[in-house]
């Protein structure tokens, strides 16, 4: 129940994508489709680079409010909140300056790079706003609460679908800005989304609110902005690592032609709603092991990890089955019935898809590994599968098995991820990690180290956010 709001967010993101597909490449091509798969592998790398620091931050918030420390929560926020809006604006600039290099540097192919560079320019100028919108929603469900997120999503993605077709092709006195105008959509929908979102969260004094009265928590708390540093780049490494790794790729699949980028593109659009269910129970999974990480309940932290890799395998398996039974009908909602492209990004799919199941399970491990501030395994585990195994495959069997060489390392390197992921779930020592001082350590008895209403305190918080299967009562 608390990943499906999440689950919801992540659909209705995934669905302004999609619309932003079909638009591009039925109104303006299949050049201008291979342009925006080229310049979304660079939007999610610096979108990567941020979102270790609100997961850092998210984890911090979910074991202060299970530890019953709200001051500590609120201190949390108020430094998360500057050092977030600084490392986003920076790289909202650094991404306007090198946009050329880096398209240059990926290999993007000439007829796609103009319109790519003019696409990623606007979207670079809306990351700021796209970046703290993310780490809100973070913050919101880091306190237990996932439903207001899904709500505001919901604001962002509708002004989005009414904007991009306006936007794209023109109407009345707007203009027609071809590629822009769909990036120009999602900074105008974002924007919108955000000052919504913050308006509501004032309103309803929303303790992730910092008033004009508590401004002294806005200036950094050293020891939370090492911890901060400390434990999010990590996670920021891992997910940049992974948008590296699948920029490389780009380059590799960009050396067959643009028919190919184009069926790689439209494929990943699918990909995008596979992998979501996964990290949306991962998401979960991570917020609710944080507060009971906090608390001191690791019995309710197993229970966890094990319905959520039940529910991420079920979850994951169903879209799968039913995207094998429908292609290529459902490929033609980004690709034309009659385009060359189509038949590639079938064949793409089989080679590919099934690989998410394994990758859906490794990352409700590793979430469950990183809600303790157990941050290096994951990210280590990550290089490992894919710049040990999914990047050097590729070019290992791509002269002899051509671009089905690229397709085949996909599932290879998921095999790896759950494999290392999931070992280091059973036998790791991440059960000692901390990452706030006022954790309770860990303990394999529900209520050992704790004195009575210590414990009932803690469990009210757990209680909230797990929602199910709480232990049978003990005499005490």
């Amino acid at each position: 129940m608390f990943a499906l709001p999440v689950l919801g967010s992540n659909i209705l993101q995934s669905i302004s994508g999609s619309a932003n597909a079909i638009w591009v490449s039925h109104v303006l091509g299949e050049a201008a489709l291979t342009a925006t798969a080229n310049a979304n592998q660079i939007m999610f790398l610096m979108l990567g680079a941020t979102f270790g620091l609100a997961m850092a931050s998210n984890i911090m918030i979910g074991q202060a409010m299970g530890a019953r420390d709200e001051a500590m929560a609120r201190r949390v926020i108020g430094t998360s909140t500057t050092f977030f809006l600084f490392v986003s604006l920076t790289l909202g600039i650094l991404g306007n300056l090198l946009t050329p290099m880096i398209l240059s540097a990926m290999g993007t192919p000439p007829d796609a790079k103009r319109d790519a560079i003019a696409y990623l320019r606007v979207i670079f100028s809306a990351m700021p706003f796209m970046n703290f919108f993310t780490f809100l929603m973070m913050a919101q469900r880091g306190v237990g609460d996932s439903r207001t997120p899904l709500y505001f999503a919901l604001v962002s993605v509708g002004f989005d679908l009414v904007l991009k077709p306006l936007l794209i092709i023109g109407w009345g006195p707007i203009p027609a800005l071809g590629i822009a105008g769909s990036a120009y959509s999602t900074l105008i929908a974002q924007s919108l989304a955000l000052v919504a979102m913050i308006t509501h969260l004032y309103r309803s004094g929303s303790m992730l609110m910092i008033r004009p009265s508590e401004a002294r928590l806005l200036i950094p708390d050293i020891s939370i902005v090492r911890a901060l540093v400390l434990k999010g780049i990590p996670m920021s490494f891992q997910m940049m690592v992974t948008s590296l790794a699948a920029v490389t790729v780009m380059g590799l699949v960009n050396r067959h032609g643009v028919h190919t980028s184009a069926a790689y593109g439209a494929a990943a659009q699918l990909w995008t709603y596979v992998q979501m269910p996964a990290m949306a129970i991962g998401a979960a999974v991570s917020s609710m092991a944080a507060q009971n990480v906090g608390a001191g309940r690791m019995d309710r932290v197993e229970q966890v990890a094990r319905a959520g890799a039940l529910w991420a395998f079920l979850f994951t398996a169903v879209p799968i089955v039913l995207i094998y039974l429908a292609d290529p009908w459902v490929l033609q909602a980004f690709l034309p019935a009659t385009s060359p492209s189509l038949p590639i990004a079938v064949r793409i799919n089989s080679f590919v898809l099934w690989g998410f199941i394994p990758f859906g399970l490794a990352f409700v491990f590793s979430g469950i590994v990183r809600s303790t501030g157990a941050v290096w395994p994951p990210l280590l585990a990550m290089i490992i599968s894919l710049w040990g195994v999914r990047v050097p495959l590729a070019n290992l069997l791509e002269p002899r098995l051509g671009a089905d060489a690229i397709w085949i390392s996909y599932p290879a390197a998921s095999t790896v991820t759950l494999i290392l992921a999931f070992s280091y779930f059973v036998w790791g020592g991440w059960r000692k990690s901390r990452m706030l001082p006022t954790t309770p350590a860990f303990s394999d008895e529900a209520d050992t180290g704790l004195g009575g209403p210590m414990v009932e305190e803690a469990e009210l918080i757990a209680d909230a956010v797990v929602h199910a299967n709480p232990p049978p009562p003990k005499a005490r």
